[in-house]
C-alpha cells in the first residue's frame, strides 16, 4: 500500500472519531422531556373500585344523618 492511501485512511478514521465526539458534546446540551407513565388498566380498575366504595360510604353517611319521619 502506498503512503498516500495510509494517510487517507488515517484522516478518515480521525474525522469519524472527532465527528462523533463533537456530536456527543453538542447533544449533551439538549434537554429531553421525561416520558409519561405508561397506562395500566389494572391500576385504573383498582382506583374505580376504591372510588365506588368511597361514594357508597358517603351515601350511607348522608342517609344516616337525615332525620327519620
Amino acid at each position: 500500500m502506498s503512503t498516500t492511501w495510509v494517510i487517507i485512511i488515517i484522516v478518515l478514521v480521525l474525522g469519524v472519531v472527532i465527528g462523533n465526539i463533537t456530536l456527543l458534546k453538542y447533544s449533551a446540551r439538549f434537554k429531553f422531556p421525561t416520558p409519561s407513565k405508561p397506562y395500566d388498566d389494572s391500576d385504573d380498575d383498582a382506583n374505580k373500585d376504591s372510588e365506588s366504595a368511597n361514594t357508597s360510604v358517603k351515601d350511607q353517611d348522608k342517609d344516616s344523618n337525615t332525620p327519620m319521619k
